[in-house]
């Protein structure tokens, strides 16, 4: 297992190896697609109450680092 961001962790035995919410199996992307559609951070908080507001933080954290990445193309 590797911790790749703040409360973000990577573990092939997890999810099959997406990152994920350290201590659960939520993806970050599921986090994110649900902030992408309009849920605030309180809503994400009311569907996945396992989690905290600094889960919610560490996945926007983790997609704004990823946005400064370098990449091709779509």
């Amino acid at each position: 297992m590797s911790k790749i961001a703040d409360r973000i962790v990577v573990d092939m035995q997890v999810m099959h190896g997406k990152p994920v919410i350290a201590g659960t199996r939520i993806p970050v992307y599921v986090v994110l697609n649900l902030l992408a559609g309009g849920f605030s951070p309180e809503q994400v908080l009311k569907e996945y109450p396992d989690l905290i507001l600094e889960d919610v933080q560490a996945c926007l954290a983790y997609a704004a680092r990823l946005a400064e990445e370098e990449v091709g193309v779509f």
